[in-house]
């Protein structure tokens, strides 16, 4: 695991997005062999977005052959519902590049069948050879995607029912009442995640200092799911200074210098 520690969200979120643009740029993408990109929704990719539009607009950057899959979608909530994530998505991201909507992938909430709409995007991650890259935020209580505490670590794709912590932490999207929050969600797993050839977390904030310790200095545990990073053979978490706040001195030091000249 690399952990790339920046002076705040600013940056690490510049640094995330060069780095999702870089690995595009680098690959050599066909409609029959695209880059597959993995993608959260929230607070904390929105400045990721956001450059990587401006790269776009630059000429910079291409989502042409690109194929991405979103993390989740909440059950019950309709395609231009201001709160479900595909209205997120395509708000903060895929109205303003060069994506063919045809590969945009992204769960159903409305789905008659919400287990069989699990099956059958696993199947379409599959039959793309799987994920190159998936870009995630972290919880304040360490989970991933909606793979809240107590998780499986081999999970795939499924219906989850969400915590009080979680639709509280939510509320502030929906009149600020965690009644208006649904219950439930569908969500990749954290084995789905784990199969990605490449994990980019971003953690910012105070908040989550606590659950990155126990993320990066603790054994892994599906209590803190993301910790499950530590098994991986490419992942990286870039953070600020604000969310290693909980972490040993020692710890900080030792990945400041080893990336030193990646910063």
């Amino acid at each position: 695991m690399r952990l790339l520690i920046h002076k705040n969200h600013e940056e690490a979120s510049l640094w995330a997005a060069n780095y999702i643009a870089g690995r595009m740029n680098a690959y050599t993408r066909t409609a029959e062999k695209p880059f597959v990109l993995g993608l959260p929704t929230g607070s904390s990719p929105l400045l990721i977005y956001r450059e990587l539009i401006r790269q776009v607009q630059e000429g910079r950057l291409t989502f042409a052959d690109v194929h991405t899959f979103n993390m989740d979608e909440y059950i019950g909530l309709s395609a231009d519902h201001p709160q479900s994530y595909r209205y997120y998505m395509k708000e903060n991201l895929f109205n303003h590049v060069d994506i063919d909507h045809a590969n945009v992938h992204l769960l159903d909430g409305m789905a008659k069948d919400p287990q069989e709409e699990c099956r059958l995007y696993e199947e379409a991650i599959t039959r793309l050879g799987g994920i190159d890259l998936f870009l995630g935020g972290m919880g304040s209580d360490g989970h991933i995607a909606f793979n809240e505490p107590g998780s499986s670590l081999t999970s795939r794709t499924r219906i989850k029912t969400l915590t009080e912590e979680t639709r509280n932490a939510n509320a502030r999207f929906f009149g600020g009442d965690p009644a208006n929050v649904p219950a439930t969600a569908l969500t990749v797993g954290v084995g789905t995640v784990m199969d990605a050839r490449e994990v980019l977390i971003i953690v910012t904030g105070r908040n989550k200092a606590r659950a990155l310790h126990a993320v990066v200095e603790e054994g892994v545990n599906h209590k803190w799911t993301l910790s499950c990073l530590q098994m991986h053979p490419r992942a990286i978490i870039v953070c600020d200074e604000d969310a290693v706040d909980e972490l040993k001195v020692g710890t900080v030091r030792y990945f400041k210098d080893i990336e030193q000249d990646h910063i």
